[in-house]
C-alpha cells in the first residue's frame, strides 16, 4: 500500500528528538525523515514519540477534518462559501460524497503513518532503554488512531506489511482489512489497557498523555464497541462480520466496563485534572491548556515552524495549520456603519482581528435553526450558548486605524443613526425572536441583511433570520495572540492556540450514556460526588453550566449561579437523545458530532431534516425566508469511503480494489 506506508517516516515539520525527563514541554527539532535505523537509538525512539503528538495537528485544527465530523449533522450544514470539498458531505442534494474530494482521507493519511511510528517505538523502545511509561505513550496513540479509523471506516488493516501490529520498513502495495471486532480486541483494547496501567498520573511533559486520558479513551472505546455489538438499528458493517465478540462478552458487559472505567477516571484524577469553575473558563483563550483538557494539538506564536503554520498569512489546506475556526466564522467584515449621523456614508466598522471573537471568515459551515431554538433553547440560565457563540460583533475602527477626514473618529453612526463608540456592539444576534424587527430599512443599512429595532444602536438578527451567509461564529475556537500591539494583529495567520482533542468533562457523559444503556450504577465519591445515575452524572455538568463569571454577548463581568435552576430542569428520566443534546451544548462545533451520532445510530433520526434562512447570493443578504431542507442518509453511509488515493496506490485488481472499498462507494 504505497500511499499508506511510504509516508511512514515522512513526518516533516514536527518530527522531534531529545525529550529529557525534566523537560516540561516537547523539545521539537524538525527532522526530514525517520529511517528504520533511527528507531534503534534512544533519541530516535523519543523523537518518534514526540512526532505522535505532532501528528494530531494533521487532524485537529484542520478545517476539512472538522468539516467531515460536523457537516450533515444537526450541528452544521454548508455555508455561503462552501465548495464541493465541503458540500459533498452534506447529503442535502448539493453534491455526492466522493472518495477523491470529500476530505474523509485526512484521517486515513494522518493515522496510518503515526500507527507505524508507534509500532516502531513499541518494538524498539525497551531495547534502547526507554521506560515503559514512555512506550505506553506510543501505545496510547496507536490505539487512539485505530479507534478513530474503526469508527469512521469500519474494519481497517492491522498488518501494514510486516505482520499484525508490527513496524513496517518497506513499501507494500497490497492490503487486507481486518474486521471491526479484530481491530478492537487485538489493537485498541490491549494498547489502552496497557496505557492505563503504565502511563503516569501527571503528564511527563506539558500536554503529555496520562492515565486519565487513557481511561477516557478506553471507556469511550468500550462504549462504542458495545453499541456496535448491540446494533439497535441494523446498521451494516464492513468487512462483513458477525456481531459477536471474540472474547465472548456481550454488549452489556462492554457498557458496564465503560461505566466502571469512566467513573474510575472521575474519582482518580487527583489534582491533575478536573472541571473548570465555569464553561467560559474551559474555552477562554487566556486560560488555554487548563486542567480540563486531557489532550490537545498544540501550537505556538513563537515560531511558524513549531506552530505548524505561517504566523502572518496562511492559506489553510491539508497540513498542520490550525484553521478550523475559519470554517465556522461568517464574513462579518461586510458589516457597515456610517461616518455621518444624517446621511449613510458607509464604513467598515468591524474588521478582521486576531482576537477570539473574530479571526478569519471562511463561511463554510453554518448552524441550522434547531441549534438556537432547540439545542440552546435556554440562553439565560445555561451559560453555554453565551460561551459558545459570538453573538455580538463589536467595532474596532481605532485598532484598524480607520480615518474619516484624516482623523480617527470618536464616534460612528449605526442603526437609527445612533452614535457608537469603538468597542460597542454593531450587530447582535438576539437570543430569541422578538417581532417588530425592520429588515427592510434602506436609510441606515448594515449591508448584511440585519434588522433594526427602535431605540437600539446595534443592528439585530433574530434566530429565525440566521442564514447560510450570516450566523454567530464559534467563539470557543477563535484566535488569540499576545502580539497584536494595540492593532488588529495577524488575523490571516495560522491560529496559534491549542486545539482541544479530549476533555475531562467527557468522562461524565460516557458514564451517563453507559448507565442509560443498562450499566449498573454506583455512587461516585470525591470532588464530583453524585449518586452515579445518568441524571446525577449529567447534573454535575449542568450545574457547572449554570455558573457565570463573564457575559460574552454583553462584554461584561457577570457573577451568577443558576446551578439550582439547571439541575431542576433536568428530566427525571435521561435517555440517549437527551445525552446527545447535552453533548451538543457542551462540545458544539468541536468535531464530536458525527462520531456521536454514528456511535448511537441516531444520525438519520436527528439530522435528516433542518431549517435555515436565506439565499447564498451576496446580493440577497436581506432574504430571511426560512427553508426546510431534507437529507438523504442511508445506513450504508455510516461508514466513510476509503480515500481514492489509497486505492490508486495499491497493486491490486479492479475487483480487489472494489471489494476493499466500503459498499456505499463501490
Amino acid at each position: 500500500m504505497k500511499r499508506l506506508y511510504t509516508h511512514a517516516f515522512l513526518l516533516t515539520a514536527f518530527a522531534a528528538v531529545c525529550l529529557s525527563g525534566c523537560s516540561k514541554i516537547l523539545d521539537e527539532n524538525p527532522r526530514a525523515i525517520f529511517t528504520p535505523d533511527y528507531f534503534k537509538t534512544e533519541a530516535g525512539v523519543k523523537g518518534g514519540i514526540t512526532s505522535l503528538y505532532g501528528h494530531l495537528r494533521l487532524m485537529y485544527g484542520n478545517g476539512y477534518f472538522l468539516n467531515a465530523n460536523e457537516i450533515s449533522t444537526d450541528e452544521a450544514t454548508w455555508g455561503q462559501n462552501s465548495d464541493g470539498n465541503v458540500k459533498n458531505l452534506d447529503f442535502s442534494g448539493v453534491g455526492d460524497i466522493d472518495p477523491s474530494t470529500s476530505n474523509t482521507g485526512v484521517l486515513w493519511g494522518a493515522a496510518f503513518p503515526a500507527i507505524n511510528t508507534a509500532s516502531g517505538v513499541i518494538e524498539n523502545g525497551a531495547a534502547v532503554g526507554v521506560a515503559d511509561a514512555l512506550i505506553a505513550e506510543a501505545r496510547f496513540f496507536r490505539a487512539f488512531d485505530y479507534f478513530l479509523l474503526v469508527q469512521t471506516f469500519g474494519g481497517v488493516p492491522l498488518d501494514l506489511g510486516a505482520g499484525e501490529l508490527k513496524f513496517n520498513t518497506s513499501t507494500i502495495r497490497t492490503s487486507k482489512r481486518n474486521t471491526v471486532p479484530e481491530v478492537y480486541t487485538k489493537a485498541i483494547f490491549p494498547d489502552l489497557l496497557t496505557a492505563t496501567q503504565q502511563l503516569p498520573d501527571a503528564g511527563r511533559v506539558t500536554g503529555g498523555v496520562t492515565k486519565t486520558a487513557a481511561r477516557l479513551y478506553l471507556a469511550k472505546a468500550y462504549l462504542t464497541y458495545g453499541w456496535w455489538l448491540q446494533n439497535p438499528n441494523n446498521i451494516p458493517t464492513y468487512p462483513e462480520a458477525a456481531r459477536t465478540d471474540p472474547d465472548g462478552h456481550d454488549a452489556a458487559w462492554y457498557f458496564q466496563q465503560a461505566y466502571n472505567t469512566a467513573t474510575d477516571g472521575i474519582q482518580n484524577a487527583g489534582t491533575n485534572f478536573g472541571l473548570q469553575a465555569t464553561f467560559y473558563d474551559v474555552n477562554v483563550a487566556t486560560n488555554d491548556r487548563n486542567n480540563e483538557l486531557l489532550l490537545y494539538a498544540d501550537h505556538t506564536q513563537s515560531s511558524s515552524i513549531y506552530n505548524g503554520g505561517d504566523l502572518n498569512y496562511s492559506s489553510g489546506g491539508f497540513g498542520t495549520d490550525n484553521f478550523a475556526q475559519w470554517f465556522e466564522q461568517w464574513n462579518y467584515t461586510n458589516i457597515k456603519s456610517s461616518s455621518s449621523g444624517s446621511s449613510w456614508n458607509a464604513v467598515n466598522s468591524v474588521q478582521r482581528a486576531a482576537v477570539q471573537s473574530l479571526g478569519r471568515p471562511w463561511t463554510m459551515l453554518a448552524p441550522p435553526h434547531g441549534i438556537f431554538k432547540n439545542t440552546f433553547a435556554d440562553k439565560d440560565n445555561d451559560s453555554r450558548f453565551d460561551g459558545t457563540f459570538v453573538t455580538s460583533y463589536r467595532s474596532n475602527w481605532v485598532e484598524a486605524g480607520l480615518k474619516v477626514n484624516n482623523a480617527i473618529p470618536q464616534h460612528l453612526y449605526n442603526a437609527n443613526f445612533l452614535p457608537v463608540s469603538n468597542g460597542d456592539a454593531i450587530l447582535t444576534f438576539l437570543k430569541n425572536d422578538v417581532g417588530g424587527v425592520d429588515y427592510s430599512n434602506t436609510r441606515f443599512n448594515s449591508t448584511v441583511g440585519a434588522g433594526v429595532l427602535p431605540g437600539r444602536a446595534d443592528f439585530v438578527i433574530e434566530p429565525s433570520a440566521i442564514s447560510r451567509i450570516c450566523y454567530p461564529g464559534n467563539w470557543k475556537l477563535g484566535p488569540y495572540r499576545t502580539d497584536n500591539n494595540g492593532g488588529l494583529g495577524a488575523p490571516n495567520g495560522s491560529i496559534t492556540r491549542p486545539f482541544p482533542v479530549a476533555k475531562f468533562s467527557e468522562l461524565f457523559f460516557i458514564a451517563a450514556e453507559a448507565a442509560v444503556k443498562g450499566a449498573a450504577t454506583k455512587a461516585v465519591t470525591g470532588t464530583y460526588a453524585n449518586d452515579g445515575t445518568a441524571r446525577g452524572l449529567i447534573n454535575i455538568i449542568r450545574a457547572r453550566a449554570g455558573k457565570w463569571r463573564w457575559d460574552n454577548g454583553g462584554n461584561i463581568a457577570k457573577t451568577q449561579d443558576n446551578s439550582a435552576a439547571m439541575i431542576a430542569a433536568t428530566p427525571a428520566n435521561i435517555d440517549i437523545n437527551y445525552i446527545l443534546a447535552e453533548r451538543s451544548r457542551e462540545y458544539y462545533g468541536e468535531g464530536y458530532r458525527w462520531l456521536d451520532l454514528v456511535r448511537t445510530q441516531k444520525w438519520i433520526e436527528l439530522s435528516s431534516s433542518f431549517e435555515i434562512a436565506g439565499k447564498t447570493n451576496p446580493n440577497d443578504w436581506q432574504d430571511h425566508t426560512v427553508g426546510t431542507f431534507s437529507r438523504t442518509i442511508t445506513a450504508q453511509y455510516y461508514l466513510r469511503p476509503i480515500p481514492q488515493s489509497q486505492l490508486d496506490g495499491m497493486d491490486m485488481s479492479a475487483d480487489e480494489k472494489k471489494a476493499y472499498q466500503n459498499p456505499a462507494y463501490q
